[in-house]
């Protein structure tokens, strides 16, 4: 997962200094020592590096640090303020025009993610920004590049502005742009061409486009995993056409994360939004603030709100908490449950948004097993519908039905249907505390979770 590698070593060593009555000025070396190390592993640049220990010690042997009545956490605020300025500081939002339509061109290598990552921008300005955009197919190069675009506007229900592979990609932006106005589109994307590594036929072709559809965001397209490599295709395309902003693919198969930081440094773009999944909504914007807060084991409440609100539907939520209200909370419920949840994202990912869930007694080597997901659902969907509104009527004859229809031992089953039960038990208990300390429970252990 993303800077797993950066954050593991990171925690520790700021778990060092954490409690810390006196910070002297040997114990910021040393953890700048450690910090050095951590990031140039994390494939981050060494002139970034560089920059960063220095700042980060300057400011750390400063006297509001070391005359403060929590020097530890004082370095730490430290680290994390210089996190987020390294990484861009603020959120960098997408220009749009005020007079439409707002065009963009999505630039980048062949194998960064483009197409796809068209797609799903597309998906993003319609969901958070109300917009309707037209996606252009200005890949004619590439095998299928164009049949890919179509095929992805199929499946999100995007119109796509193609004119095949024999005109120019500076025709087909021109005739595209003329297509939204007339279409009242209020946004184009349009989708470039690619090279194996940047040469001076893309470049001229792309100046041309640039100089044609006068795009009010040119996005260029990096694959995180690449590390330093993603770095210098971004200042090579900075240096011809003049970026607005960068979009990271893979950064949730990146470990590492050097490219995360270093690139807002080298180039001066800010990264605009991260790719952090392959499904079609799993493109969120950047934010370097809370981004350092994950390196840090801080937590991320911002972004699982926001997780929350996109992906749980607040009527039916309603609903649920007064049929756990009421011990009417039936095997449906839950799994419809599971399912909103489980569309939020990886739900490992998700604990980690969670202030001080790393140092969570269990929580912190626990491994979300998704086949273990499977399996509930499986049982689940193998019950009758009157076993599922009552559990209590599943003698053993019908729990090794179950078994026998989810592909699972009838141990799961048992086990399942047990914890489903002290689950509306423990869930009655906490609504109707009403925020009331009640007597410590223990946790839910449930099957998915090892």
């Amino acid at each position: 997962m993303a800077f797993e590698g950066l954050s593991e070593r990171l925690q520790a060593t700021m778990q060092k200094i954490r409690g810390k009555g006196k910070v002297s000025e040997q114990d910021v070396k040393d953890m700048m020592r450690e910090v050095r190390l951590a990031l140039l592993e994390a494939d981050v640049n060494f002139k970034v590096v560089k920059s960063f220990v220095k700042t980060v010690s300057e400011r750390a042997i400063g006297q509001d640090v070391m005359k403060s009545l929590t020097p530890g956490q004082q370095v730490i605020k430290v680290v994390k303020e210089e996190l987020t300025t390294l990484m861009g500081g603020e959120q960098s939002k997408i220009n749009l025009s005020a007079k439409p339509p707002t065009v963009i061109m999505m630039v980048g290598l062949q194998g960064a993610g483009k197409t796809t990552t068209t797609g799903k921008l597309a998906n993003v300005l319609r969901k958070k920004y109300n917009k309707n955009p037209l996606l252009v197919a200005g890949d004619i190069y590439r095998p299928a590049a164009i049949k890919q675009l179509e095929t992805l506007g199929k499946q999100l229900s995007f119109p796509v502005f193609s004119m095949g592979d024999k005109e120019s990609p500076v025709t087909i932006a021109k005739e595209a742009i003329a297509k939204a106005k007339e279409e009242h589109h209020d946004v184009v994307l349009l989708d470039t061409a690619g090279r194996l590594h940047v040469d001076e036929d893309l470049m001229n072709e792309l100046k041309q486009m640039k100089e044609i559809a006068q795009p009010d965001e040119i996005l260029l397209v990096v694959d995180a995993m690449t590390g330093q490599d993603a770095v210098n295709v971004a200042k090579s395309f900075d240096d011809l056409l003049g970026l607005t902003g960068v979009v990271l693919t893979k950064l949730d198969g990146d470990t590492r994360g050097g490219a995360a930081l270093s690139i807002r440094s080298v180039t001066e773009k800010p990264i605009k939004f991260v790719g952090m999944g392959e499904k079609m909504d799993a493109l969120e914007s950047f934010h370097p603030e809370r981004m350092a807060q994950r390196i840090l084991g801080m937590g991320d409440v911002m972004s699982l709100i926001e997780k929350a609100q996109d992906n749980v539907d607040q009527d039916r939520a309603k609903e649920l908490e007064q049929k756990m209200r009421t011990m009417s909370f039936t095997f449906d419920d839950f799994l419809e449950q599971m399912g909103q949840v489980r569309n939020m994202g990886p739900l490992d990912e998700l604990l980690k948004m969670i202030p001080g869930a790393n140092k969570m007694k269990g929580l912190d080597n626990m491994q979300i097993d998704e086949k273990q997901l499977n399996h509930v659902e499986a049982i689940i969907k193998s019950m009758t519908n009157a076993e599922k509104e009552n559990p209590e009527i599943m003698n053993a004859s019908r729990r090794k039905r179950i078994a026998a229809g989810s592909g699972t031992s009838i141990q799961q089953v048992n086990r399942l249907i047990k914890q489903f039960d002290e689950m509306k038990k423990m869930m009655k208990q906490m609504t109707n505390m009403q925020g009331k300390k009640g007597k410590k429970r223990g946790g839910m252990n449930f099957p998915f979770m090892q």
